[in-house]
């Protein structure tokens, strides 16, 4: 009796910890968000919770943002060092070029370089052709990426954006899209790159690259990620900041003054989000007894969640079921299998 009432004041003592309310006290008021973008979003990266958006349902073309769904499908098929011989069908595609050469190597990350900051249509071109085979099987490898994700209002016919009328998204797929992306170190790595060399075979001198995203450069904690124009598609960005612990992505489709727009919506949601870290990693949240000994329970996941001020959020831990969740304003937005301790 007297083991129980002890495991019972255990767990009772941890649910109590887990489930106070984990309230974002801001010593200034919320920002507001606005844009004259056709559709936008302003995303948290690691949770996919949307802090704002307009028409974010809406399937749009992105002109080159679509490069980001291309090189997250190149880095989940091939590896960085690998050489890749030049296809003479990846010379001389239209608009944006690090001006290929048939036959010439350069390595995978090379191209990627060439295709997130340069925007090269041939970067993208080449790797299609070497990761797919063809543009098309390609394509049909982005779309496969996209449903893996839980993106349905996307479509992708080419891998670097030219204007096709079955070629689209919207801003919600584009950010969970680069949300996922930017989980990978090399993409984060390349997108946050303000310059770089790669090779130039033949030449005595290297291609010089510069990232087309003005706000690394102006703005505090920009990390990325991708810039896009075609005259169907207005201007498009994608870019993303960190600050505070918390990377914010914002998507504008079809919008003017994109870099200064997104640095407000920025600003906004720095102004009125910050991330709790409402359940530790490797958190013991719970112990039973099993076969006449106690068995602790831990969550081998941290999870961090962004708030505003007045948000409630709310950890529960069910051992019957063994699984935490956690609750914003009653609503479950994770929920977690708990593991034994040893």
């Amino acid at each position: 009796m007297k083991r129980l009432l002890f495991y019972a004041t255990v767990v009772a003592a941890l649910c109590m910890c887990l489930g106070l309310a984990a309230m974002a006290n801001f010593a200034h008021a919320e920002a507001v968000f606005d844009t004259t973008a056709q559709a936008a979003i302003v995303m948290e990266q690691s949770s996919h919770r949307t802090l704002y958006s307009k028409n974010a349902d809406a399937r749009l073309p992105m002109a080159s943002t679509t490069k980001i769904v291309t090189a997250l499908t190149v880095l989940n098929r091939a590896n960085l060092n690998d050489v890749v011989e030049i296809d003479p069908k990846a010379v001389g595609i239209e608009g944006s070029s690090v001006y290929l050469r048939a036959s010439e190597h350069l390595t995978v990350k090379e191209l990627l370089l060439g295709l997130m900051l340069r925007s090269g249509n041939d970067c993208a071109t080449a790797l299609a052709l070497y990761v797919g085979g063809s543009v098309e099987s390609f394509a049909e490898m982005m779309n496969a990426t996209a449903r893996e994700n839980g993106c349905s209002d996307c479509n992708f016919v080419n891998p670097h954006g030219l204007h096709d009328p079955e070629h689209y998204t919207s801003a919600h797929d584009l950010a969970v899209l680069t949300c996922v992306a930017l989980n990978n170190k090399d993409f984060r790595e390349i997108v946050s790159a303000k310059t770089a060399r790669i090779s130039n075979e033949g030449m005595e001198y290297d291609r010089v690259l510069v990232n087309k995203n003005k706000l690394l450069n102006s703005y505090f904690g920009a990390d990325g990620v991708k810039t896009g124009y075609t005259k169907k598609a207005g201007r498009c960005f994608v870019g993303s900041a960190t600050q505070n612990g918390m990377q914010t992505v914002v998507v504008v489709l079809n919008c003017g003054p994109m870099f200064e727009e997104t640095a407000d919506m920025l600003d906004a949601a720095f102004a009125t989000y910050r991330m709790e870290t409402v359940v530790p990693q490797n958190k013991i949240c719970g112990v039973r007894e099993e076969q006449g000994k106690a068995v602790y329970y831990l969550c081998p996941e941290r999870f961090r969640y962004p708030v505003k001020s007045g948000e409630e959020l709310k950890t529960s831990v069910d051992m019957s079921a063994l699984t935490v969740s956690v609750k914003l304003n009653g609503d479950v937005v994770w929920q977690h299998k708990l593991d034994p301790v040893g």
